[in-house]
């Protein structure tokens, strides 16, 4: 049933002795890379060494049982537990996102709404800084566009995991699914009459990749400095240190004013380009690609949405999966595990719905 897979022992061997080898660890990049990959074979490989092992052990108590009762109830209790491992290498194979085991770069921007759209972007960021706290993840801001009354414009934030996580609890293979349009109800600050109103923000997600991993020529860029603006103190305002880089092929524009030199703004902005070319080029080379990739609207249009947050109800919906709760303050507070949960499970099924269909 897994024998396709017994050629990742191979793979699993040679990143061993990798790992083992000094050199590897002098490239930060490379490790990283090689770490990550690690990670995801172990239980794998794991997997079918309980698989052979509770196959040999089955047959002989089979065997056994046959002409000797008092064996058959070794026999069943094996069966029961080489079936919790077949599930279990089910999952572990079904094919996936190869980015899930990276951190992430997020961006939320505000859409449709004016000024309760740019509030309910800074809510959103707080609660995806709240997610990641819980989860013992760290959040680095790159930059920011406030308004007056504290919302967002737009922020672009990393989030990075401690360690080496499986793929399945990384940042990237975790929050990729938050991508969309977050449509929100409720009756803004600025309502003077108690009026009930709905404004948008829009939510995009992209793995964070090493510069290694994507070839950027210089000559393709064009840089252009400016004073930054908004909170961030004398020497952040008064300088030229603002930096917007335009990706003249593809026209991507990406601008970074949150450190205090120009240099530190020009490295967190090509962090963001390079993770943008990265997502456009995956989502040009396959238009048909997963439900989580085909979520992500890059357009703030309402008639788009993925989630809707009902402030008078109390209620959070996710209308990709059907998902409905009652505890819309507890997810602002960052308690989203539920609604990951339940959207990383609709993602396996149609992954290993798909596997079946192409098996």
């Amino acid at each position: 049933m897994f024998e396709a897979a017994q050629s990742l022992r191979g793979e699993f061997a040679e990143l061993e002795a990798k790992m083992a080898d000094p050199q590897t660890h002098s490239d930060m990049a490379l490790s990283r890379k090689i770490g990550r990959r690690y990670q995801e074979l172990t239980p794998i490989i794991k997997g079918l060494d309980s698989y052979a092992r509770l196959g040999g052990d089955l047959a002989a108590a089979a065997e056994l049982a046959a002409e000797d009762d008092s064996f058959a109830a070794e026999a069943d209790a094996l069966r029961v537990e080489l079936d919790t491992v077949v599930e279990k290498l089910t999952r572990l194979l079904a094919p996936r996102d190869p980015n899930d085991a990276a951190d992430c770069i997020m961006e939320v921007m505000a859409g449709a709404g004016g000024e309760e759209s740019a509030l309910f972007a800074g809510d959103l960021f707080n609660m995806y800084t709240r997610f990641a706290a819980i989860r013992g993840w760290k959040v680095e801001v790159l930059d920011s566009q406030l308004t007056d009354l504290g919302g967002y414009k737009s922020v672009t934030f990393a989030v990075k995991a401690t360690g080496v996580p499986d793929p399945d609890n990384a940042p990237y293979g975790v929050l990729k699914f938050e991508g969309g349009v977050h449509r929100v109800q409720r009756v803004p600050v600025t309502e003077s009459q108690g009026r009930i109103h709905t404004s948008a923000a829009g939510v995009l997600v992209m793995p964070e990749v090493e510069d290694a991993e994507v070839e950027i020529n210089d000559e393709d860029l064009r840089v252009d400095v400016y004073r930054s603006s908004g909170p961030g103190g004398q020497g952040v305002n008064t300088t030229d240190s603002a930096v917007r880089i335009t990706h003249l092929p593809t026209g991507i524009v990406v601008s970074s004013q949150n450190e205090r030199s120009q240099l530190q703004n020009k490295e967190q902005a090509m962090r963001v380009l390079r993770a943008r070319l990265i997502a456009k080029a995956e989502e040009e080379a396959a238009s048909a690609a997963s439900a989580a990739r085909r979520s992500q609207v890059r357009t703030v249009d309402r008639s788009e949405r993925v989630r809707t947050y009902n402030f008078p109800e109390n209620r959070i919906a996710d209308h990709r999966i059907g998902y409905k709760a009652y505890n819309l303050d507890l997810v602002l507070n960052g308690e989203l595990q539920a609604v990951i949960d339940a959207l990383q499970a609709a993602d396996l099924e149609e992954r290993l719905t798909q596997s079946s269909t192409n098996s």
